[in-house]
């Protein structure tokens, strides 16, 4: 089918967790010929705005997945030709008006009667409003003055936290943030750090946020697959395909279809394999090993990796194509070494964790001030393991001291 502009007009994402204001939205607009699409969160909303072109974003005050503020800032800045308003009827600063913007206004205010007085006073200082609840009730047979538009600042204190992420340094804040931007996206993401960084706690956040959440996140770690096994791992394959296949399996690609797939330790994926990745990559499609059909397949891709794999790339042992196809959005995570101030908070976290199959213990004042002093080459997996060693070390006491600490020291060339 042949698109023309006409093919779009008249689109407007409904963004709000509040299944009643969508219902009444919902009816207004479709009434007025619109063409309503619904979502219940941030992720769910830039899945849409990706999906093809839109007309108009209406923001609730509050979203369950994002920080408001700072999404409305991004959508003004990825898609400024749509026509952002909250659901109050105020603009907001960086969209491009519709010329239809009196419908939507008129939809909003006559919503606006399921609201009850004290709510919807609530909803307007959720999102900076500045009319009265009911200065808007007593105008809704006349044309709305529109308000100068308002953007409410963002600041990095204000990302809201992640399940998994530990800290509250200025650079698990950013972490965070990144996350959030990048979550609902199609973007492939690579996602660099050391070992026992948390490279896999990223990836899952990056498809719990996403529009994909409901659908599977299939892991493989690609150096723990034998090199002549692993194209059948990934790509699935037919009976009879090589010695030992008795059945057909399908591989972790296919398996991953509508969500999410997660190659752990990409730079060990052999060469052979890197080009056939690239054309999956680049088209979607797949061929199970032994198969001469080709399947289609919907599933973002997230790598991860502890390997300076840009440098490999230019060395030629990684290929640089892939890797550009890759890092379409990397995301390097810090080594604790470079957030100490995490240690207390972390610390706090593995004991909790600790204390659910065995009896909790705190940690002393002498043992942080010892654990503050390691440079953590294996970061908070080896953190973790330090912990547990020194919990079992510290007997029956509820606490653990310095002398219970145990480190084990770097080898040195």
């Amino acid at each position: 089918m042949e698109l023309t502009s006409s093919t779009f007009d008249r689109t407007v994402v409904l963004a709000s967790a509040d299944a009643a204001l969508r219902q009444r939205l919902h009816h207004r607009l479709t009434g007025m010929r619109w063409k309503v699409r619904e979502a219940r969160g941030g992720a769910e909303a830039f899945a849409y705005l990706e999906d093809q072109p839109t007309e108009a974003l209406l923001l609730d005050h509050w979203l369950p997945d994002l920080e408001v503020g700072e999404f409305a800032e991004q959508i003004g800045v990825m898609y400024p030709g749509v026509d952002l308003l909250r659901v109050d009827g105020d603009p907001i600063m960086g969209g491009t008006k519709s010329p239809r913007r009196n419908e939507l206004l008129h939809a909003l205010r006559e919503s606006m009667n399921g609201f009850e007085p004290a709510n919807l006073e609530h909803s307007a200082k959720g999102i900076g409003a500045r009319a009265k609840p009911q200065e808007s009730m007593e105008r809704k047979h006349e044309p709305l003055n529109e308000p100068q538009p308002v953007v409410t600042p963002v600041s990095a204190g204000r990302v809201s936290r992640i399940d998994g992420l530990i800290g509250e340094s200025a650079a698990m804040i950013e972490l965070a943030r990144v996350i959030r931007l990048v979550a609902p996206r199609k973007a492939t993401v690579l996602i660099e750090g050391e070992t026992g960084t948390g490279k896999e706690v990223v990836a899952n956040a990056l498809h719990r946020l996403s529009a994909r959440s409901s659908k599977p996140f299939v892991v493989l770690n690609c150096a723990a697959i034998p090199e002549a096994l692993l194209e059948a791992e990934l790509f699935g394959h037919t009976r009879g395909a090589f010695t030992g296949a008795v059945q057909s399996r399908t591989g972790r690609i296919e398996a991953a279809h509508g969500g999410t797939l997660f190659l752990d330790e990409i730079g060990e994926m052999p060469l052979a394999l890197q080009a056939k990745m690239l054309r999956f990559l680049e088209s979607g499609e797949l061929q199970r090993v032994g198969d001469n059909e080709t399947l289609k397949v919907d599933v973002r891709v997230l790598a991860a990796t502890h390997q300076p794999l840009e440098r490999r790339a230019n060395e030629g042992s990684f290929r640089l194509d892939l890797y550009h196809r890759l890092a379409v959005f990397p995301i390097e995570i810090p080594p604790l070494r470079e957030r100490t101030e995490d240690l207390a908070v972390l610390c706090e976290h593995i004991l909790t964790a600790l204390g659910k199959t065995s009896p909790r213990k705190t940690l002393s004042a002498m043992a942080l001030d010892k654990l503050a002093t390691h440079d953590w080459p294996g970061n908070v997996r080896e953190l973790a393991h330090v912990l547990e060693r020194a919990s079992i070390l510290a007997e029956d006491s509820p606490s653990i001291h310095a002398e219970d600490i145990r480190l084990r020291r770097a080898v040195r060339d």
